[in-house]
């Protein structure tokens, strides 16, 4: 009897020491979200409170490509066009397949659709005016981080990967374009010194028999980051690119060294430019019949990596370029 009583006893010592031990460890398991903790990042829509290491994260407009190009994974976006998803690595290509599609644009997004992938942070880069009509909606879902349209791509590169707690890619990808910059420069500096360069374009929109001459796009990178002499539109004016020329209107791009115009991954000119380069007013410009007429493979101009990509093209171009 004296035994039973004390291995009872035994038992029962046993039993409060395991359930004091397990509250004391209690609370190293809940240490790993509230070291997560949070932190404030500045954007558009002021400063905003995010989590320190966000995890589910939605893209809405043009943070999408960006935020794939840095490595993100979104659980949900708003749809790109067909033409510049084929234009994406194969592994950003799968990425983008992976998401929720929420929309074909920012207000068309279904926000219980939005809400049921239960995001820990929105990112958002849409004209202002559409971002007001659903700020309030985005914000009772998630913290929402917005940018406007007018922000510069390499900001746009930087705060999306400050929020997204993304930085170190994005070092590695800002040395890799300093690195490719510098080079093309070196390696190209007469060119670039003494040659006139005209960028040419024709959208899929383009009016039959037009063309633009192209001022924005990857045409602001060669402008402004490579120092290429391109024309660009007066300040305070619209684009020279949303201005439409006629065909006949080729012949004065004769007054220029080199044409650049668009080309696909193969080299090929983009389908809407292929017009172009059927017409003889194009066959017979001094450019084209010296072979100073360079097709230049231009995937985005809004993350470093789509702006690599355009380097290198263009690094490929340039070196085609006959000496004399």
């Amino acid at each position: 009897m004296k035994f039973r009583l004390l291995f009872v006893l035994m038992l029962l010592v046993s039993i409060m020491f395991s359930a004091y031990s397990a509250t004391m460890q209690a609370p190293e398991a809940t240490e790993t979200p509230a070291a997560s903790g949070t932190r404030q990042v500045e954007a558009d829509n002021g400063t905003i409170e995010i989590p320190a290491n966000p995890q589910r994260i939605v893209t809405i407009g043009n943070t999408t490509l960006p935020f794939i190009d840095l490595g993100g994974k979104p659980v949900g976006v708003t749809a790109e066009s067909d033409s510049d998803v084929e234009r994406l690595p194969e592994d950003q290509q799968a990425t983008y397949a992976s998401a929720t599609i929420l929309a074909a644009s920012a207000d068309e997004v279904d926000m219980e659709q939005l809400a049921s992938l239960q995001p820990d942070l929105i990112l958002v880069q849409i004209p202002g005016g559409e971002f007001e009509l659903i700020e309030g909606q985005l914000e009772a879902i998630a913290p929402t981080v917005f940018y406007g349209l007018g922000t510069e791509w390499k900001a746009l590169a930087d705060g999306i990967a400050e929020a997204s707690n993304m930085t170190d890619g994005l070092s590695e990808q800002k040395a890799a374009f300093e690195a490719r910059l510098a080079a093309i420069q070196e390696k190209y500096g007469d060119i670039i010194d003494n040659t006139s360069f005209v960028d040419v374009i024709r959208w899929s929109s383009s009016d039959p028999g037009t063309f633009a001459i192209a001022d924005i796009g990857c045409s602001e990178i060669a402008r402004d980051e490579v120092g290429l002499n391109l024309p660009e539109a007066a300040e305070g004016a619209d684009p020279l690119a949303w201005t439409s020329l006629s065909f006949e209107q080729l012949g004065e791009l004769s007054e220029y060294d080199v044409i650049t115009y668009p080309v696909d991954a193969e080299g090929q000119p983009t389908e809407p430019f292929a017009a172009v380069v059927e017409t003889n007013t194009w066959k017979a410009l001094p450019a084209v019949t010296s072979g100073r007429a360079l097709g230049l493979f231009c995937p985005g101009n809004n993350s470093y990596g789509a702006v690599l990509q355009y380097l290198d093209s263009l690094d490929r171009a340039l070196a085609t370029l006959p000496t004399q």
